[in-house]
């Protein structure tokens, strides 16, 4: 069965098939509503978001550290913009000023963890707070209104290939991450603090330097995530934090494809999309508002899970491997055959 699953890549690409099961299942089911061009580029427009949120989440977790800010900072980046359009500034400075913001916001996150030694999740649940104060400061608790600029709408719904070019974007914005984890010493070193910090710097890896980084980034994708929200949908006072938990199960679900055990890129991809049409499929045939939620918690839960227990598999078989090595150098110290190849001893 092992082989088979091997062979047919259940252990890699399960996602792949689940979503073509939904797909399938959804398409019959459905068949006036769901497998429709509309239904396709609804789903990959309105997620594209959410998406880039779940790369900034998986940042710093690849780095074993957590930023549970990134929605309340994404929620002020994107009134922030709003706000300085209706204002009279033009909309290359609230692009740049909410970005900025981010990237500020994830400096601060970092010197919190970095320097003061706050655990990152406290800091970064704290930091959520302290930004929901601020957003109220700002907008006085009540929602501005969108900007009148079609230039400004024209950011993300432009057409590119029958898809909103806010897909574009997101697309661009993974394959320069995906690139940058996997052919930098800064991926790589990132990649090694998150599996031990202590061997990490024993090996002359600036451990704090990069987890500091990886806030910073962290919180610019939170910016670019939140312009990018104004663009599509317009100021709202609440979206960011409830993208939270999507991101995240997004990240876990997606460290169990392409790259089991490791956060990766397209798997991070492909999660927000395959809870995206296993969620857009059941709204069509209930017509529900809690299947998000339901969906994004379950899936989080699922994909703990199933990390968790392939960590624990790995751990296992590396150990079954030392024991292996170790019988097998023993008996060959006592002038004994080894082991057959595949047996513990």
């Amino acid at each position: 069965m092992i082989g088979i699953n091997r062979n047919l890549g259940f252990d890699r690409y399960s996602g792949l098939y689940l979503w073509a099961s939904l797909i399938i299942v959804f398409s019959i089911w459905q068949p006036r509503l769901f497998p429709t061009s509309a239904t396709v580029h609804s789903v990959a427009a309105n997620r594209a978001v959410a998406a880039v949120l779940a790369l900034g989440v998986m940042i710093p977790l690849i780095g074993g550290v957590f930023d549970l800010a990134i929605g309340a900072t994404a929620n002020l980046a994107t009134l922030s913009a709003v706000l300085l359009i209706t204002n009279g500034h033009s909309i290359a400075v609230a692009v740049i000023v909410a970005i900025l913001i981010g990237a500020l916001i994830g400096a601060i996150n970092g010197f919190i963890v970095v320097r003061l030694r706050v655990g990152s999740f406290i800091a970064t649940l704290g930091m959520a707070s302290v930004l929901a104060a601020v957003q109220i400061i700002v907008t006085g608790n009540s929602q501005p209104r969108s900007p009148s600029n079609s230039t400004w709408t024209a950011l993300t719904q432009t057409k590119v290939l029958g898809f909103q070019i806010i897909v574009l974007y997101m697309l661009i914005i993974a394959a320069v991450l995906w690139w940058g984890l996997r052919h930098t010493p800064a991926g790589r070193y990132l990649y090694a603090i998150g599996s031990s910090p202590e061997a990490a710097r024993l090996s002359g890896v600036r451990v704090d330097f990069y987890t500091w980084m990886s806030l910073i980034a962290s919180g610019t994708l939170a910016g670019i995530a939140g312009v990018l929200y104004a663009s599509l949908s317009g100021p709202s006072l609440s979206y960011g934090p409830a993208l939270l938990l999507p991101a995240f199960a997004a990240v876990f679900l997606g460290s169990t494809q392409f790259s089991p055990g490791r956060y990766n890129v397209w798997g991070s991809i492909l999660a927000i999309y395959v809870l995206a049409t296993g969620v857009k499929g059941l709204q069509l045939v209930t017509d529900v508002v809690w299947l998000d939620l339901m969906f994004s918690g379950g899936a989080l839960i699922a994909a703990v899970a199933v990390a968790g227990g392939r960590q624990r598999a790995g751990a296992e078989a590396k150990r079954r491997e030392l024991v292996r090595q170790e019988d097998h150098h023993d008996r060959s110290s006592m002038g004994e055959p080894s082991a057959p190849a595949g047996e513990d001893g």
